[in-house]
């Protein structure tokens, strides 16, 4: 297993949407194995791909007692009810501000090799999944934010 360099704000590849996986071969069970390995060096609960210059439809998580991965997810959100709380981001280091999001989430997609998998979570997975789900979007959790804390934070990592 190989650990890559988690990819910072600024690198287009995680302003880009990510493509959908259609293909479920050995490869793939590397690259998933291999986000593990990064998530976990980088002291993470969650990574997508496209953090690790991937721009495919897959996120890993071990976040509030559970661990999984999900291939070519999609997001329902449960509640209308939303919390802020502090939130950070591998890709966006040394900082953590309150972002609001939906208490409830689920997220529905594929395993490593094609079966149907969902993930419920609230609270903190809740918060996990869709962050993780952002990624694959092109969002970061700051998109989230006020203007000028956006703002700030972008200013301070030039």
């Amino acid at each position: 297993m190989t650990v890559h360099e988690i990819r910072q704000l600024g690198d287009p590849v995680l302003r880009t949407p990510a493509e959908t996986v259609t293909t479920f071969d050995r490869d793939l069970r590397r690259l998933i194995d291999d986000m593990f390995e990064s998530m976990y060096a980088a002291e993470g609960v969650g990574l997508a791909a496209p953090q690790i210059g991937v721009g495919l439809r897959i996120f890993v998580f071990d976040c509030a007692g559970r661990k999984g991965h999900v291939v070519n997810p999609e997001l329902t959100v449960d509640d209308v009810e939303s919390v802020v709380d502090e939130e950070g981001c591998l890709s966006v280091l040394g900082h953590y501000e309150p972002t609001p999001r939906a208490v409830g989430a689920t997220v529905r997609g594929v395993d490593r090799l094609g079966r149907p998998v969902e993930v419920r979570g609230r609270a903190h997975l809740a918060r996990c999944l869709q962050h993780e789900t952002d990624h694959l979007n092109g969002t970061l959790y700051i998109d989230h934010l006020p203007k000028d804390v956006r703002r700030k934070i972008m200013s301070g990592l030039r």
